[in-house]
């Protein structure tokens, strides 16, 4: 049976609300960089995961996140 690292349970759900919602994964280790980033438009969906290499995911836009701990709602400012 292949031994599950806790690191790599955590997955979040993200809908976009409006059209451009950026995603954007962050690396661990010493220095944080950007490693990936994603745009969404209204309605579509992400589903990501925190693994050895992401440690942070940040969001840019109107979108509602789920996770194992709840729902959040990210604002975009105008």
């Amino acid at each position: 049976m292949e031994k599950v690292n806790s690191q790599n349970n955590d997955y979040v759900v993200i809908k976009a609300i409006e059209d451009g919602v950026s995603v954007i994964g962050l690396t661990r280790g010493s220095d944080t960089r950007f490693h990936h980033s994603e745009k969404l438009d209204k309605g579509e969906v992400m589903i990501a995961q925190f693994t050895e290499h992401t440690s942070a995911i940040k969001i840019r836009g109107n979108a509602k996140i789920f996770t194992r701990f709840g729902e959040v709602s990210s604002e975009w400012k105008k």
